[in-house]
């Protein structure tokens, strides 16, 4: 198992499964709050190629408001970043950060019962795809 993220890899073309993202997160109280397209920055800053690349910037509204009551600093964290990226041959790689793996760095921030199956649905999320 990865400690750091999930891992789905899924077929199909690139904008709808950026969409499908966006869609399957929502039950697990997921939004988008922003979108890097990291292959074309590349390309613009620094005339480098890469396989397309998206990060979205996911969040769930509850879960950062109660890890903000407890620190503020849970802002440096935020959002969770989930990315996907064309690996060839027809093949997308969805990935989401974990976010036990983020707040662990935060102490203040207990990872309890409700943040396990805020996790747990969320994996269960990108697993769908």
């Amino acid at each position: 198992m990865n400690t750091l993220s999930f891992k789905r890899e899924v077929q199909g073309k690139f904008e709808e499964i950026v969409e499908r993202v966006a869609e399957v997160i929502k039950p697990a109280g997921f939004g988008i709050l922003s979108r890097i397209d990291f292959d074309q920055k590349m390309k613009e800053k620094l005339g480098e190629i890469v396989p397309r690349t998206v990060v979205l910037g996911a969040c769930n509204p509850r879960v950062a408001f109660e890890a903000y009551k407890k620190t503020t600093d849970v802002t440096l964290l935020i959002p969770c970043n989930i990315v996907v990226r064309e690996t060839g041959n027809g093949k997308i790689v969805v990935e989401a950060i974990r976010p036990s793996a983020m707040l662990q760095v935060l102490p203040q921030v207990e990872f309890d019962d409700s943040l396990k199956q805020i996790e747990k649905s969320l994996e269960l999320a990108i697993n769908s795809l």
